[in-house]
């Protein structure tokens, strides 16, 4: 057991973890992983982890969690595990490419790498350390800034298992690729996955990332994602996550955008206990478009931060985000965006928005957007908006007979259906806007046996003029 009770204790077990690990279990890395893990223990050796005085982070409080014990695993699981029995819930209709990761490592039946239709590579990076070394070392922990994060140099420094995806030149992936996290154990668990993501020149993916708990036990997962746009490639990367009440979820992904890529984030936040999401987008080409949308609905004392920055380096770039949270009884959002365009990033266009209705006076949020211009022939704009359900529109619904609650329901349908909206792959989007639709009435929450009833194709439907909501 890991006892995590003061930044000086947690540094020091993090040491001797780390010493032992590198004699047994990371013994077999390559001189440039283990070289790699070496910097970055050191760097969270000097950096230590953040805490509420620390830039950025003044609105999310992690005393709590850090106070408690956990265990780590630095072993895969058995491989006989049938996931399909542990997790039942899918999305109707939805044809993908499925991948596992059960408490921390990658489930395989069969090979821990897959190739795929057109020479793509999909499996476990524990695997493609060993199989695809050069690549890696091309990308692997280049993007991600390890000096001033102690969370990213922890993640980097013991980095176990994660997903590895590989595109090659000119190929389109015919169907999704999905990834499920599910913690399953009956232990306080501590997992730092490790995702690379690597799209060749002129290709297309669409990747689905779902973070799951099906036990009510106390997790800290600190994930990190690294994301490669070479010249005119896309990705759609659509992030659900949907955890209990006790878990608390990190989350850093950093994505290098080249010449006329596009990319498009998509972040749904249905459950949770404590979440922080750290988006870091680099425009470094000229064309790049990037689209980031975000939906978060909390409730009781869940928390969620999205801290979201795009730094434009290059001309003739788009930037748009956009996102959307409605809270209920003691829940807290915090919303920081930063929009950094530099002195040589002319003909830059960059909008942002937060917007949040709050339903109860208990519930709260921190809503910080920024912009740093330094670059003269821009178009940029940034706004936030916090507020209760619009009591015109109210008014305009009860006034033709409709019930409170069911205008209350279709008014906060209607505020998020813009983020529903933004999903392309139209199997994913309606069970989207089943489960929020659930959990708006109260209905979706995290249980043993999967309540989201797949089976279930209930349709919602309200009978009003949507245009004369103002959302």
């Amino acid at each position: 057991m890991t006892p995590i009770l003061t930044e000086n204790t947690f540094k020091e077990k993090m040491l001797k973890l780390f010493d032992d690990n590198l004699r047994s279990n990371f013994s077999s890395d390559n001189e440039y992983i283990r070289n790699i893990r070496k910097q970055a223990i050191g760097d969270f050796v000097k950096f230590g982890l953040p805490d509420t005085k620390t830039e950025g982070w003044q609105g999310t409080n992690l005393s709590k969690p850090l106070m408690l014990e956990y265990k780590q695993h630095f072993k895969p699981f058995e491989k006989d595990v049938d996931v399909e029995k542990i997790f039942m819930c899918e999305v109707h209709d939805l044809e993908s490419y499925l991948f596992t990761q059960l408490n921390g490592w990658l489930v395989f039946k069969d090979e821990s790498l897959s190739t795929l239709p057109g020479g793509i590579v999909v499996g476990s990076l524990a695997s493609a350390f060993k199989a695809m070394p050069r690549v890696i070392e091309n990308h692997y922990a280049r993007y991600s800034k390890v000096s001033n994060n102690g969370f990213v140099a922890l993640n980097t420094a013991f980095a176990q298992d994660g997903l590895f995806i590989y595109v090659p030149d000119g190929v389109v992936v015919d169907k999704p690729i999905q990834i499920i996290n599910i913690i399953n154990l009956t232990e306080n668990l501590f997992i730092q996955p490790r995702n690379l993501v690597i799209m060749g020149k002129n290709s297309k993916l669409q990747l689905l990332h779902c973070d799951h708990s099906l036990l009510h036990k106390q997790s800290l997962i600190n994930s990190v994602t690294e994301i490669i746009l070479t010249e005119n490639s896309e990705l759609e990367y659509y992030n659900l996550q949907n955890k209990d009440s006790d878990s608390t979820l990190i989350t850093h992904a950093w994505v290098e955008q080249h010449s006329f890529s596009r990319f498009l984030s998509n972040t749904l936040t249905l459950n949770a206990g404590i979440i922080r999401n750290n988006m870091n987008v680099n425009l470094n080409g000229q064309g790049c478009e990037t689209n980031l949308y975000g939906l978060y609905l909390v409730d009781k004392e869940q928390h969620i931060d999205n801290n979201i920055m795009v730094d434009h380096q290059k001309p003739n770039n788009n930037s748009n985000q956009l996102f959307k949270g409605i809270l209920d009884d003691q829940a807290r959002a915090v919303f920081n965006g930063h929009i950094l365009v530099r002195k040589d990033a002319q003909k830059t266009n960059a909008y942002q928005k937060n917007r949040n209705i709050l339903l109860t006076d208990k519930a709260t949020v921190d809503s910080n957007p920024q912009l740093e211009i330094y670059a003269d022939d821009v178009r940029c704009s940034h706004g936030s908006t916090v507020g209760q359900l619009d009591p015109g529109a109210m008014f305009y619904m009860r006034s033709r007979g409709i019930s409170e609650d069911v205008a209350r329901m279709a008014l906060m349908n209607a505020f998020a259906s813009e983020i529903i909206h933004k999903i392309n792959i139209a199997p994913l989007r309606n069970r989207i806007d089943e489960m929020v639709t659930k959990r708006l009435r109260g209905e979706l929450s995290i249980c043993d046996q999967c309540i989201l009833d797949c089976n279930e194709r209930r349709k919602y439907s309200f009978d009003i003029d949507l245009s004369r909501i103002n959302c």
